[in-house]
């Protein structure tokens, strides 16, 4: 039932059976001037074909906008089979799966997921899903402060700002040294990173694509952490990159898989992941889902090398992480095996499309590049006057991009925007129309 209806005579019995008078009694603690007088004015009771007529007419108020906005957030087409099986009872009621024998669902699901994020990250192990990107960047910095038993990290300017502060709220609480990393021309500066590692750093994390879209040195980036024995930590939030780009090449890898099946949603939720080498497995956060085979031979899963310190002694954990987002990770995991090797083919699209929209925008008299490096689905834009744009493109119903002088004071007018699948070539000649009628 979605709701509990009570009589006025089972009312009476249980204000009895708790000694008071009235509901009211039950919310003493609360200031009078905040409790209703009188009924709210809402509306007299309808019919459900009432209600559907009146849903309609208030979503006819909804204004169609065109979306050029990505950092972290990206619009991709989802197939309707990844809201159908998500929407199946045993998966989006499923608690966790602690009792192998009643979960062999569930921990396939996640089994497979794992395993899609390891193909596409080149790594050896992944975990059943965390939080977030962020708080799964955090984690990742933390996880190397324990491998390493060194107390510094260095984190690249050119990373998502949101991602920034949870790692730098992280470190704060475990007094981990926080150091960021300048950039230049779009990317992680090489030599201002030369400079600050040293053989106290215990990661150098660095985003690919970067928060501006460009695609980073990951080779020399590695070199150099290297070179000091640091972990390197690459972090990715536009996930449908990984379908073009070669993986980086790193230590631990993590990212948002939101653009895996997940819709926008005004920012939630989605879930991060995790993936590392083999042999820092055992620090790692989260679940991790083992395939095994039962007395007779038959193929199982089960939950593996989940320390309880997690659950039962906090204060001895490498990490309080004892959950995931496993209905997001199923979805995930879905939208991966529809899709296939077609990733690939998806990911040039997006790629070719942002390609076309910045060889145009470049060349207006308003507009030039901001940065020289290369990029993947979103790139960086310099605008003699934002705001004007803003306003244009406002009435135009287009959601032009990012503001990035709200997050870096040295990019004031510089326009972050992104483009997907979804943008056909109309929309973009349109944007790009609108952009060239601005003065």
């Amino acid at each position: 039932m979605d709701y509990i209806p009570n009589t006025e005579s089972e009312k009476k019995e249980m204000l009895e059976e708790i000694g008071v008078q009235d509901t009211l009694e039950l919310f003493k603690d609360i200031d009078k001037k905040l409790i209703l007088k009188s009924p709210l004015k809402i509306s007299k009771k309808l019919s459900e074909i009432e209600v559907r007529k009146k849903l309609e007419e208030i979503s006819e108020k909804n204004e169609q906008v065109k979306c050029f906005l990505g950092a972290g957030c990206y619009n991709h087409f989802i197939p309707s089979v990844v809201d159908h099986i998500i929407s199946r009872s045993e998966f989006y009621t499923a608690y966790t799966p602690y009792q192998p024998e009643i979960s062999q669902g569930s921990l396939q699901s996640i089994f497979e997921f794992q395993t899609y994020i390891c193909k596409l990250t080149g790594m050896d192990v992944a975990n059943a899903s965390m939080y977030d990107g962020s708080t799964a960047l955090a984690e990742a910095a933390f996880m190397a402060h324990n491998i390493t038993n060194k107390n510094k990290v260095l984190v690249s300017r050119a990373i998502h700002p949101e991602y920034r502060n949870v790692v730098k709220t992280y470190c704060q609480m475990h007094n981990i040294d926080y150091t960021e990393i300048n950039y230049n021309d779009g990317t992680t500066d090489i030599e201002n990173l030369k400079n600050q590692v040293d053989n106290k750093t215990a990661a150098v994390i660095v985003q690919n694509p970067n928060f501006f879209g460009c695609i980073e040195n990951i080779n020399e980036i590695e070199k150099i952490t290297k070179e000091n024995n640091a972990l390197l930590i690459a972090c990715i939030t536009e996930a449908i990159s990984l379908g073009l780009l070669k993986p980086p090449n790193a230590d631990i890898v993590i990212g948002d898989g939101q653009s895996f099946g997940i819709p926008l949603n005004f920012g939630g939720p989605a879930f991060g992941f995790m993936a590392v080498k083999s042999q820092y497995m055992r620090k790692m956060p989260g679940r991790l889902v083992g395939m095994t085979v039962d007395k007779d031979g038959n193929k199982g899963f089960i939950l593996t090398l989940q320390a309880r310190e997690q659950h039962i002694r906090r204060e001895k954990a490498t990490s309080n992480i004892c959950t995931n987002q496993a209905l997001m990770a199923l979805a995930a995991a879905v939208y991966l095996s529809m899709m296939g090797k077609q990733l690939k083919d998806l990911a040039y699209i997006n790629l070719q499309k942002a390609h076309y929209a910045y060889e145009n925008i470049k060349q207006l008299n308003n507009f030039e590049a901001a940065f020289s490096a290369p990029f993947f689905n979103e790139f960086v834009i310099k605008c003699n006057n934002i705001e004007k744009l803003f306003q244009k493109m406002k009435e135009n119903n287009n959601i032009p991009g990012l503001d990035l002088g709200k997050y870096y004071s040295e990019l004031k007018n510089h326009l972050l925007i992104n483009f997907t699948e979804m943008h056909s070539k109309e929309d973009i000649d349109n944007l790009i129309k609108i952009m060239k009628e601005l003065k």
